[in-house]
């Protein structure tokens, strides 16, 4: 079994028997292989929670054990995001996700594709996600992001987009005394539509439940009314957002930090570009339910150990700050790329360890990437840019 999950690690874009073929190879320098399909059967038999098992024990759990991690005043910044994505179309995985109906400009069917959600609990400062979840494509996000909590301390602030600006997710969090901030949209409570016309920097304010929340908010025994802050951001540009929070003691958190504190949640976006991208997440490597999630969670691990083991050659680069005009960071394209060549020495193998760690470290110095600037609104890109983008500009790694 250790073999069937080297192989899942060994993400890539050629065929599966490909792939198998060069792993055995290097395994054990000879002509011998397996088939693609004694592999499929062989993976059956393997439960797609080792991999979330392998991301709490190997990443989770080392990071943070002897608390040598970085905070924000003493908190973890947790960052909750969902996506979706598309997955083979196979009847088994329709059952399980469902599917969305494509459509022209004309009022009629086209097509489906098959698809999830997917959501992530992403340490934004040590860059390692904590947990995901992957759900039927028309999931609501916030009833995913639930699943979420079980796990997390109470002294853990939790960053969300305007998605989850409801009054529902607001009082669970508060009901379990959990931390958090949430950009509001304007058309919301009216304590919030005050935030975005006036001048007022912070304000605490209590909410009651709207009438329409009542029977939902009763059944979940949830509080009908709840005291939070409500903090105006402008932004460089001038673009006015206003974030709720629990963070209520205004000389530890004056509103001033509120701005560089949520963009911290950038984080998560670019984790989501990694995965889908830089990983190909979408290019999945079986068409069953337990292949995707298999996938999925052996992707998220994936990501943790590239944070962990690049974190002396991004300290390193850190370093050289003063002598550069900006700051850079460690070339992903780089990172996922020794990794991938090296996951025999890493898992299976027994190499002097200290040897090893050194040779990837150097690995990972190479070509680095001067930080880009984040602080600049986003610009959708056109239909044909992106499709030259990942025609003829777009490279893989892994």
């Amino acid at each position: 079994m250790q073999h069937v999950i080297l192989v899942i690690l060994h993400k890539s874009l050629k065929s599966l028997q490909l792939v198998l073929n060069e792993f055995f190879s290097k395994l054990c320098n000879a002509l011998d292989t397996v088939s693609a399909s004694a592999f499929t059967q062989a993976r059956s038999k393997l439960a797609y929670t080792a991999f979330i098992e392998l991301n709490e024990q190997g990443i989770v759990e080392s990071l943070y054990t002897d608390n040598d991690y970085k905070t924000y005043l003493g908190h973890r910044l947790l960052a909750i995001d969902g996506s979706k994505i598309i997955v083979p179309d196979t009847p088994e995985l329709r059952a399980e996700f469902g599917t969305v109906r494509v459509v022209n400009q004309n009022p009629q069917t086209i097509g489906y594709y098959c698809g999830a959600m997917i959501s992530v609990c992403y340490d934004v400062l040590n860059r390692i996600c904590l947990d995901g979840q992957i759900a039927p494509l028309k999931s609501y996000e916030v009833t995913v992001a639930l699943k979420h909590l079980p796990g997390l301390q109470p002294n853990d602030v939790l960053l969300t987009d305007r998605g989850y600006a409801s009054y529902f997710w607001w009082a669970t969090l508060i009901a379990k005394r959990q931390l958090f901030v949430c950009r509001c949209p304007q058309q919301s409570f009216a304590a919030v539509k005050a935030m975005f016309t006036g001048t007022i920097a912070s304000q605490i304010v209590t909410l009651h439940v709207p009438e329409k929340n009542v029977r939902l908010i009763r059944k979940a025994g949830l509080p009908e009314s709840i005291t939070l802050r409500l903090v105006r951001v402008v932004l460089d540009n001038g673009t006015i957002e206003v974030l709720a929070t629990t963070l209520l003691d205004e000389q530890k958190y004056p509103a001033a930090s509120f701005k560089p504190l949520y963009h911290l949640r950038w984080g998560v976006e670019t984790y989501y570009d990694i995965v889908k991208t830089r990983l190909v997440l979408e290019n999945f490597t079986g068409k069953t339910v337990e292949s995707v999630k298999q996938d999925f969670f052996a992707t998220l691990f994936i990501t943790g150990l590239e944070s962990i083991l690049t974190d002396t050659a991004q300290a390193q680069l850190d370093e050289r700050t003063a002598t550069n005009r900006h700051p850079q960071s460690v070339n992903r394209a780089v990172s996922f790329n020794a990794i991938k060549n090296n996951l025999l020495d890493l898992f299976y193998k027994e190499p002097d360890i200290d040897v090893l760690l050194d040779k990837l470290t150097r690995l990972f110095l190479t070509k680095p990437i001067s930080a880009q600037d984040h602080n600049k609104p986003r610009k959708r890109s056109s239909d044909g840019k992106l499709l030259r983008y990942y025609k003829y500009t777009k490279k893989i790694s892994f």
